[in-house]
């Protein structure tokens, strides 16, 4: 197979991985505070994340030169098709192991790894550090600190707002029918089964009841207006991403002559889409359900503190990783209501801390098998 069709496949395999990983984050706390259900969660990501995507062409170009590796490595090195497979090959294995099982990881910070990985391999000491820790390190570690810090702004300001128009939280009592099988001693010691019907109450069961929102703002429902709110907002972070994931991974195929920057970008998109169509329910399943418990404006709160970050980020070129950034929200809002699941958050940080020489070792081994065939 040529070497130019196999970095096509490469790159949009990376992309699958990209969008089975991040597809879903902009849309977790729609599905976690049930909301809306995983199908239709999944079929707002995917609409909005593509829009994120086209949008791109215009307004997100200069990361095309961040993620091509220029001022990382050699200039001659970033030109090499065995280079690019190699970041593709590495960063994409990289993304699709952590979906399997489960975790969240930045494609980001394996782009970022893999880049590493290969050059050092390739060129060794000649892997410009100091632009590594300035461009992509500083931009990666900042943006979760920076989401938690916003999404408590946000969190606590909303419900100054909420309780300043008296706007108050109603819960349900869930009442219905429960069925107990009950075994019974027979005379000739022989058990017999009877089901016996009694009456179940449940009182903000998080399983079963939800809280809601009582009240009317300006003549509307005030738990309508949160739904439309909380479904904005988390169409919002889904663009963000699209626009800020899809140029650093449409970056690895400047170096095919017949791709222009606006086919790379169109083919990253596609790919992106289905990988979230066909393989990110593992990782919606962590990030709706097993970080922390939400309600409505809890969700709402993470997702705006999440786009205006990764929108901002955007036009001024800066890496920042929607997967840190969503996190990071999420867990300030499980910390602000003491709901958060250490455990869970201690092995998604872990993964997050091996993205980065998972993929360098992983493209490194590619660069080298490559350039020894």
């Amino acid at each position: 197979m040529p070497m130019t069709a196999l970095l096509i496949i490469a790159v949009a395999f990376l992309a699958y991985s990209n969008g089975a990983n991040d597809n879903f984050k902009g849309v977790a706390s729609l599905f976690g505070s049930r909301t809306a259900t995983y199908r239709t969660a999944l079929s707002w990501a995917t609409i909005t994340t593509f829009a994120g995507s086209v949008c791109s062409i215009f307004l997100a170009q200069s990361l095309l030169k961040t993620f091509s590796g220029k001022g990382l490595v050699p200039d001659a090195l970033v030109g090499s098709e065995h280079f690019i497979l190699a970041i593709a090959l590495g960063a994409g294995l990289t993304v699709i192991l952590a979906t399997h099982f489960g975790f969240p990881i930045s494609t980001t910070h394996g782009l970022t790894g893999a880049i590493v990985g290969s050059g050092l391999v390739a060129v060794g000491e000649q892997v410009t550090f100091g632009v590594l820790g300035k461009q992509f390190l500083m931009p990666l570690l900042l943006s979760p600190v920076l989401a938690i810090l916003l999404g408590a702004v946000l969190y606590l300001a909303f419900r100054f707002v909420r309780l300043r128009l008296g706007i108050t939280k109603e819960s349900c009592f869930c009442i219905g029918n429960e069925q107990h099988v009950v075994p019974l001693a027979q005379p000739d010691s022989v058990f017999t089964l009877q089901h016996a019907d009694t009456l179940s109450v449940a009182v903000d069961n998080e399983a079963i009841c939800s809280k809601r929102y009582a009240g009317a703002f300006f003549g509307v429902n005030c738990q309508r207006v949160m739904d439309a709110a909380h479904f904005l907002s988390a169409g919002t972070v889904s663009f963000a991403r699209g626009l800020n994931d899809t140029p650093k991974i449409a970056a690895l195929l400047s170096v095919v002559p017949a791709f222009g920057i606006h086919m790379g970008l169109l083919v990253t998109a596609v790919a992106i889409a289905l990988g979230g169509v066909i393989n990110s329910r593992r990782v919606a399943e962590t990030l709706s359900h097993k970080i922390t418990a939400m309600n409505h404006g809890q969700g709402f709160s993470a997702n705006l503190a999440t786009g205006i970050l990764v929108i901002l980020a955007s036009p001024l070129g800066l890496p920042v990783s929607t997967t840190h950034v969503s996190v990071g929200a999420l867990f300030e809002i499980g910390a602000t209501t003491r709901q958060v699941d250490l455990r869970v958050m201690s092995g998604i940080v872990l993964s997050w801390l091996l993205t980065l020489p998972c993929a360098a070792v992983l493209s490194g081994v590619a660069y080298w098998l490559l350039a020894h065939r």
